[in-house]
Formats: structure tokens, sequence, C-alpha cells
């Protein structure tokens, strides 16, 4: 297995001196059954990151899903969309559910994304929260493991962007084999995507990613751990210091008690839903405030209060990245606007000056 081209200037993520401050969505779709559903929330995501570029904000990530609750699943198109309609700003997945798909496409479609985009392309890889792709795709939930350890060992395998000779038990070998087209670069840059699990964290040191912790629970604190450990294991595995990011959700208006009244139906909504297919029980105004409190992973806010949640957040693990899915179940596109906008123009800088501070 060929390891990622070491020369490659990670300073471009994000660092811990100056952090990528980024925005999430899954394309949320309201779900009464209107035929417009799905692409108007499609043409509304374009929208957003095209605001999320002009207002300054760093990157922008599309979740992939293959559920009637969210718009997005083929985020490379969405993104290649975006790429046309901005200047600056990052293009990239969270996450790409690298289990049901193959290695080699992810890689020819996000280097295609990234030569239309002007070298503003990474992709984020996971296993997914949701499992519906498998079936999609005729694979076996038996095969979790072993379908993204596999695939994330070819992934980064084509990272080298030079004759690969693999093999595995998923698909049939490569000999000497080149995948196109290349990067400008170099090499496609890829994060690993984990929800809290150590063997993943000690994966993603093991193969010289950067790290992408799915804080979306408790407190952000309480991952410190997954963070000292990913970074023993770099040291462990002869790898350079590499970015760690977080991705969390929260919306942004105008005052404290206006963002939590917007967010709260939306959110209690989504994640009441959710957890009845996993057997959680309600979602309550009280897990709510407790989310939405100083330490909780719910950010949540005025432009004030997010940038001082964001900031300590930044310190506690070290971070150099913060995403913030900012689109929450039926959260209407006009309120999502304004979120995006108090984020690019009022919550960066505060987060900016915040840090500079110490």
């Amino acid at each position: 297995m060929a390891d990622p081209d070491t020369s490659f200037d990670y300073a471009v993520l994000g660092t811990r001196e100056h952090p990528t401050l980024g925005l999430d969505t899954f394309g949320d779709a309201p779900l009464d059954g209107a035929p417009d559903n799905h692409p108007a929330a499609i043409r509304e995501v374009v929208a957003e990151a095209a605001l999320a570029d002009r207002v300054g904000v760093d990157y922008v990530g599309l979740g992939e899903h293959h559920r009637p609750d969210y718009a997005i699943s083929a985020p490379d198109v969405v993104l290649a969309a975006i790429a046309g309609q901005t200047e600056r700003i990052r293009l990239g997945t969270g996450v790409t559910v690298l289990s049901s798909d193959d290695p080699i496409r992810v890689y020819q479609r996000f280097a295609t994304l990234d030569a239309v985009s002007g070298g503003r392309a990474e992709v984020q890889l996971g296993r997914g929260s949701f499992v519906e792709s498998f079936g999609l795709f005729g694979l076996e939930l038996s095969d979790y493991d072993r379908l993204f350890a596999e695939k994330l060992d070819l992934f980064v395998a084509l990272q080298s962007e030079q004759p690969v000779t693999w093999e595995g038990t998923v698909r049939p070998p490569l000999v000497d084999q080149r995948v196109y087209p290349t990067t400008a670069a170099g090499m496609l840059p890829a994060w690993i995507g984990v929800g809290g699990t150590p063997q993943s964290v000690v994966r993603a040191a093991h193969h010289g990613l950067p790290l992408m912790l799915a804080v979306i629970g408790g407190s952000p604190a309480q991952f410190v751990p997954l963070a000292d450990l990913y970074r023993r294991s770099l040291v462990e595995y002869g790898r350079p210091d590499l970015p760690i990011g977080m991705h969390s959700p929260g919306h942004v208006a105008a005052t404290d008690e206006l963002a939590r009244e917007q967010l709260y139906p939306h959110q209690a909504e989504l994640v009441t839903r959710i957890g009845r297919e996993r057997g959680w029980g309600p979602y309550s105004r009280i897990a709510f405030e407790q989310g939405a409190s100083p330490q909780g992973a719910l950010f949540v806010g005025s432009p004030d209060t997010v940038a001082r949640k964001i900031a300590w957040a930044v310190q506690t693990l070290g971070l150099s990245r913060f995403q913030l899915k900012y689109s929450v179940g039926s959260l209407p596109h006009e309120q999502r606007m304004e979120s995006i906008r108090l984020y690019g123009e009022e919550v960066i800088p505060r987060v900016r000056r915040l840090l500079a501070a110490g």
C-alpha cells in the first residue's frame, strides 16, 4: 500500500493557529410528500453555499444519504454546481459513504471536482450513520467493517496518483494501474469521519489521514480523549501532525432566544423521528437546553454566543477545523440563509478575534 504524498500542504485544510470554519448540510427535505421536495432542497443548498462563499465561510460539506428526509445522494454533482457559482470556498463532503461505493470512482469524481473548482475539492470518508445504501447497492450489512477497511486501504493507495497494485476481497485486484484524472496538487485530500469509536480514530492515524469528529451529543469536551489518542497514534505510526476537525449541529439568529425558538421544533421533530427508528425516547426541551448550554454539542444562539462556544471547542480539542451543520429538519430556507449570513459576517470574525486573544 502506498502512503499519501507527505509533501501535501495540509495547512490548506486548516491549522490550530488559523482553523477553517465551515458549514455542513445533508439537504434536509420536509417530509410532507410534495413532489418537488428533493429538487427544491437541492437548489436551496446551491444558493446557501453561494451565500456562504460571499460572506467568508471557508468550507461547505454535503452529506450523502439515501433516504426520504435528505435530498443529497450524489454530493459531488451538487458540489460541481456550487463550484460554478463560487470562487474561494472549499468543497467537500460530510461524509461520503465509502463502504457502499467504489473507491476508484470516488477518487475520479472528486479529482474531477477538484479540476472544475480550481483545486478546492476534498472528501470526508466514513461508514455513515445510516445503512440504507447497503441494501440499495446489494451489499450485506454483515460485511460492514470489511467493506470500509478494504475500500479505505485502496483509496489511500490511490492518493499517491502513481501506478497502484492492490489486492483484497471486495473487488478484483489492480496491477500497476493508474487512475485519472490526476489533481494539480498531486493528491486529493481526504479525512476520516468518526462518531466516537477509538478503533476508527487509530485507523485514521494508521493511514495518515486527518480526523473529523462528529460531535452530535454530550459535550465536545468528552472527545478530548479521542483527540489525544489520535495524536499519540500519529506519533506511534511515524506520521506528521495532522488536522483534527469537528462537526456539530446548530443555528445562528439575532438573539439567543430567537435562535432557540426557531431551531427547537425542527430539532425535536428530527431527533424524535430518528429516535423511533433506533429505539430512543422522545426528544425533550430539557435535552435541547442541555445541548444548547455553554459546553453542549448544539451550537445555537446569537453570533456572540455561537462564536464563544466555537472558540472554546477549538481550544479544548486543539481543532484545525469546525463545521456547523446548519440545516436541521424542516428549518425554513430563509432562516438557514440568515444563519449562514450571520455565521460568515459575524461569527467567524468573532471566533478569529477570540482565538487571537488566547
